[in-house]
C-alpha cells in the first residue's frame, strides 16, 4: 500500500469515528438502539444492527392472480374447440420481501402492498428463524402501505424516527431480504428527499438513498445511525432490475400516519378538495406576474367541490395551508391526502397579485386527480409552429366553449415545445377571453415578445396552464 493510500484511509477511519462520537453525543437515540463506537479499534454498526435486525422480518407470499390471455383465447368458439376453460385466466405465484415490526405487544408489521397485493397466504419469518402466519390489517394501494399482523411473543419492535428533518448526507442503513438470500444491510447516505413524478405510486414524497436495494428488499427498513426507522425501503431505478445507487424509501412520517389509521380503521379514507393542481414552474410565474418561486397552482376546480364552495378559483396559487408554506403541487397534495373527510383547512392563496385566505371542507375522495406534467421550457421563435381555427362542429365543445381550436402543432416548435397539442382549446391569452381568431392574432401582435405568454387551455374536458417563453 503506497503512503498516499495509508493517509487516505487513515483519515477515512478517523473522520468515521469522529462522527461516531459526535452521534453518541448529539444524535437522538432510540432505547438502546445507539451507534456505539469502541474506545479501541475500528469504527462499527454492528452494536446499532444487532438490535435492529431483529425487528426486520422476511415475508413471503403465495397467491393467484389473473393473467391476460393471448388475443386467440378471446374467440369463444377457439376456447370451445381446443377445451380451453371460459372465465378469467389465473395463475399461481410465489414471492418475497421484507417488512418491519412496530408494535411488538400487538403484532403489527409495516411492509409494502405490492409484497402482500393478490396474497393468499403469507408466512414471517422473523431473525430468529420463527415463523407465523400472518393477516392483513389493512392495505393502501396510493401510498403502497401495508399493515400485517401476527401473534408471537418476545418480538422487538423497531424504534420509529422521523423524516422531516432528515438531510441530505445524513448516514442511512437499508435492511431487508435481497433476492430471498436472507437477511442483508447495506451502507449509504441520503441522497435526495422529496422525489415525486416517478409513477411508482399516487402519493409520492420518496427518500432517495445510494444504499443497495434490490428485488425482495420492498417493504424493508430504511435506518438512520441511531437505529431509528426512518423509512420503508419500497423502489429502485434501474434497468436490469438491479441495484445501481438510486433507491426509494417512503418516508416514516407518512408510514407513521396512514399505519396508524389503517390500524385504527381498517382502511384509508382521504379528503378531497376537488381541485386539479399544475406545477408553477419560473416560466408561468413570470407569465402570470407573480413574484414567488414555490406553490400549487389551481388549474381547474371541480363543480360541487369543496374548493369550488370556497370560492377557489383557476389560476389561484395556493402558497399555504393551515399556515405551512406549500412547496408545490406533489407537496399540497400529499397534505390533503392525509386529511380525513370533513375535516376544515384553511388555505392561503395569491389570486391576481393579492393574498387572500379561504376555509374549505374537505369531503370523501371521489377520484385520484394527477398532478398536469409542466411543459417542456425552451426558447424558440415567439409561438411557431402553431395553426389554430374555430372550434370545430365535430369538437364537444362545439357551442358550448368559446375560444380558437389548435388544428396543428409542428414537432419541436415553441408550441410543441410549451405542451401544446392538436385538438387543444385555448380559452384565454394573458387571462383575456379570446372568441375567435382574428382576437387571438390580435392579442399576440399587440403584446410584447420579451414577456412570457400565458394560456389558458381546455384538453379533454380539463382546464390547463400553458406558459409559452
Amino acid at each position: 500500500m503506497t503512503r498516499s493510500r495509508i493517509v487516505t484511509v487513515c483519515l477515512a477511519l478517523f473522520g468515521f469515528a469522529g462522527y461516531g462520537v459526535c452521534l453518541a453525543k448529539d444524535q437522538p437515540r432510540g432505547a438502546d438502539f445507539a451507534v456505539a463506537t469502541p474506545p479501541l479499534g475500528l469504527p462499527t454498526l454492528a452494536p446499532m444492527l444487532t438490535k435492529a435486525s431483529s425487528t426486520v422480518v422476511n415475508i413471503a407470499v403465495e397467491g393467484t392472480m389473473q393473467v391476460e390471455r393471448n388475443p386467440l383465447f378471446q374467440d369463444p368458439l377457439f376456447r370451445r374447440f381446443f377445451g380451453i376453460p371460459q372465465g378469467p385466466l389465473t395463475e399461481r405465484f410465489q414471492a418475497v420481501g421484507s417488512g418491519v415490526v412496530i408494535d411488538a405487544a400487538r403484532g403489527y408489521v409495516v411492509t409494502n402492498n405490492h409484497v402482500v397485493k393478490n396474497a393468499q397466504q403469507i408466512q414471517i419469518t422473523l431473525l430468529d428463524r420463527r415463523q407465523f402466519d400472518a393477516k392483513v390489517v389493512g392495505t393502501d394501494p396510493a401510498t403502497d402501505i401495508a399493515v400485517l399482523q401476527i401473534e408471537a411473543d418476545n418480538l422487538a419492535a423497531m424504534p420509529l424516527g422521523t423524516s422531516s428533518d432528515l438531510k441530505v448526507g445524513d448516514y442511512v442503513v437499508a435492511i431487508g431480504n435481497p433476492f430471498g438470500l436472507g437477511q442483508t444491510a447495506t451502507f449509504g447516505i441520503v441522497s435526495a428527499l422529496g422525489r415525486s413524478g416517478l409513477a411508482i405510486e399516487g402519493y409520492e414524497d420518496f427518500i432517495q438513498t445510494d444504499a443497495s436495494i434490490n428485488p425482495g428488499n420492498s417493504g424493508g427498513a430504511l435506518v438512520n445511525a441511531a437505529g431509528q426507522l426512518i423509512g420503508m425501503n419500497t423502489a429502485i431505478l434501474s434497468q436490469s432490475g438491479g441495484n445501481v445507487g438510486v433507491g426509494f424509501a417512503i418516508p416514516i412520517d407518512m408510514v407513521k400516519a396512514i399505519s396508524q389509521e389503517l390500524i385504527q380503521f381498517g382502511k384509508i379514507s382521504r379528503g378531497e378538495l376537488g381541485v386539479r393542481l399544475q406545477r408553477l414552474t419560473p416560466v408561468l410565474a413570470k407569465a402570470m406576474k407573480l413574484d414567488v418561486a414555490s406553490g400549487a397552482l389551481v388549474a381547474d376546480v371541480f363543480s360541487g367541490s369543496p374548493a369550488e364552495k370556497a370560492r377557489i378559483e383557476p389560476g389561484d396559487v395556493i402558497i399555504k395551508m393551515d399556515g405551512i408554506a406549500v412547496t408545490s403541487a406533489n407537496d399540497l397534495r400529499i397534505r390533503i391526502g392525509e386529511k380525513r373527510p370533513d375535516v376544515t383547512i384553511r388555505l392561503t392563496l395569491l389570486r391576481n397579485g393579492d393574498e387572500e385566505t379561504v376555509m374549505a371542507t374537505l369531503k370523501a375522495e371521489r377520484s385520484e386527480a394527477a398532478e398536469t406534467p409542466p411543459p417542456v421550457e425552451r426558447k424558440r421563435a415567439f409561438l411557431s409552429g402553431l395553426t389554430v381555427g374555430p372550434i370545430p362542429a365535430s369538437d364537444p365543445e362545439y357551442d358550448r366553449l368559446r375560444g380558437v381550436y389548435v388544428e396543428q402543432v409542428q414537432p419541436a416548435s415553441t408550441a410543441a415545445l410549451a405542451g401544446l397539442e392538436k385538438g387543444d382549446i385555448i380559452t384565454r391569452v394573458d387571462r383575456a377571453p379570446v372568441d375567435s381568431v382574428r382576437q387571438f392574432d390580435h392579442i399576440l401582435r399587440a403584446r410584447s415578445k420579451r414577456e412570457p405568454l400565458l394560456l389558458e387551455v381546455r384538453r379533454g374536458g380539463a382546464l390547463m396552464f400553458v406558459a409559452v417563453a
